[in-house]
């Protein structure tokens, strides 16, 4: 006896319908996974941007300070007192 694989017959119309029931799916997973994905850009964006503005700022401060006390570290009396305090000396 030989066996028979079983055929199945299918509507062509419902086949269509459920083929397209698929699709509308799979487009709704696609547009929640794209929302997702979204999201996370935005808060690593979001935290990028505090880092980079921390480094600008403590930039900005650093060269602020020394335009400042460039005439002060001219001073022989301070730059002795420094190197005192550090062990230096």
């Amino acid at each position: 006896m030989t066996e028979k694989v079983p055929i199945v017959i299918v509507d062509p119309e419902d086949y269509k319908n459920v083929l397209q029931k698929l699709n509308d799916i799979e487009e709704k997973i696609e547009f929640t996974n794209s929302e997702v994905y979204q999201r996370y850009g935005k808060k690593i964006g979001r935290d990028i941007g505090i880092l980079y503005g921390i480094c600008a700022s403590l930039t900005i401060i650093v060269i602020y300070l020394l335009i400042i006390l460039s005439p002060a570290l001219s001073n022989p009396l301070l730059i002795n007192a420094i190197r005192k305090m550090l062990g230096l000396d």
